[in-house]
């Protein structure tokens, strides 16, 4: 197992450092320009060098006067040293900046994904017991409402709803205006509100998936052969489910959860954006919109990392699950 980790680790390094040069490289090419814009606006002052003498001095001063590859060389030499730069846009360390907003985004990614588990699981398992009946009709219903339903489409139904006409909710935000002057169970009270919102938006946009994926494989195992002994043998139903059949299908359901862990602190862009949760989702659509290259540049290396560790997680975890699965 040590071994099989090992190799894992060494080939996601190299995986890693490929992504980082074409990331580097797609951020160099994009159109919008932080000193472009900069240079722009300090050649409109009175007196000041012409808009060519500022794209000259930046890009040196930014290290844009080489070549790509020399410029993800440099950039890689700081990244080692866990040394991300200074953010253009928001005019501090890129990862002072993301370590303020990383856990917005990270309480509402575990909310949405312990909801997710709770619902899923359950109703995709008795979706498969009672196949072809009305309950199992109506599961795959909403199942396929929520896979269907945009995020920005929901979200904005929810905030008209609950917050327009009923008036239950804040429509942005993550604190009242009068946050400073409640007491500390207040606040904490005060934040969870402004979360429910999103937390519902991203739970039924991503239910349906993780339904319809454990109905199949439920399905697929409740037709085995052992199953069917274990039935004729006087085995109760409850324990063919719960411990025979769901034993098999967790593999699989490690599988798909495994690649959500990176939407525990990568954020929900569109979802933080319409409500505004300052969240590393929102921080991160700021600065592409920006051009803010250092801080785009650590975001998709920082969501590339937790790939690849959703990956080995789930392949370590086949062997707890799983005693027949062995890793040479």
């Amino acid at each position: 197992m040590w071994k099989f980790i090992i190799k894992r680790v060494l080939l996601s390094i190299l995986i890693l450092f490929f992504v980082g040069l074409i990331i580097y490289g797609i951020m160099r090419c994009m159109p919008t320009s932080f000193i472009e814009q900069k240079a722009m606006a300090l050649s409109q002052r009175p007196g000041s060098k012409p808009y060519a003498e500022w794209i000259e001095q930046l890009s040196a001063a930014y290290g844009f006067d080489s070549g790509i590859i020399s410029g993800f060389f440099k950039w890689l030499k700081g990244a080692i040293r866990f040394d991300f730069g200074e953010s253009w846009f928001f005019n501090q360390l890129v990862t002072k900046k993301f370590s303020s907003v990383i856990w917005y985004s990270f309480a509402l990614g575990l909310a949405s994904f312990i909801l997710e588990i709770f619902i899923s699981i359950p109703l995709g398992i008795k979706a498969a017991r009672k196949q072809y009946s009305g309950t199992d009709y109506a599961i795959t219903v909403f199942a396929l409402i929520g896979i269907s339903l945009p995020s920005f489409f929901f979200a904005t139904i929810l905030k008209y709803i609950f917050s327009v006409k009923l008036n239950w909710f804040d429509l942005f935000g993550v604190v009242s205006r009068d946050h400073l002057q409640m007491t500390p169970t207040q606040q904490f009270l005060d934040i969870a509100k402004h979360y429910i919102l999103p937390t519902i938006t991203l739970t039924i946009c991503s239910v349906g998936s993780l339904m319809r994926f454990t109905r199949a494989n439920m399905l697929e195992v409740l037709n085995s052969d052992y199953i069917r002994t274990a039935r004729a043998k006087g085995v109760s139903e409850k324990r063919v489910i719960n411990y025979h059949a769901f034993r098999n299908i967790l593999i699989p359901i490690i599988t798909l959860l495994g690649g959500t862990l990176p939407g525990l602190f990568s954020g929900a862009m569109i979802t933080e954006t319409l409500f505004q949760i300052p969240g590393i989702g929102y921080t991160s659509y700021q600065a592409v919109m920006q051009g803010d290259i250092p801080f785009v540049m650590f975001y998709m290396i920082f969501s590339a990392v937790l790939i690849l560790l959703g990956n080995l997680i789930s392949d370590i975890l086949y062997a707890v699950v799983d005693p027949r699965v062995r890793v040479n």
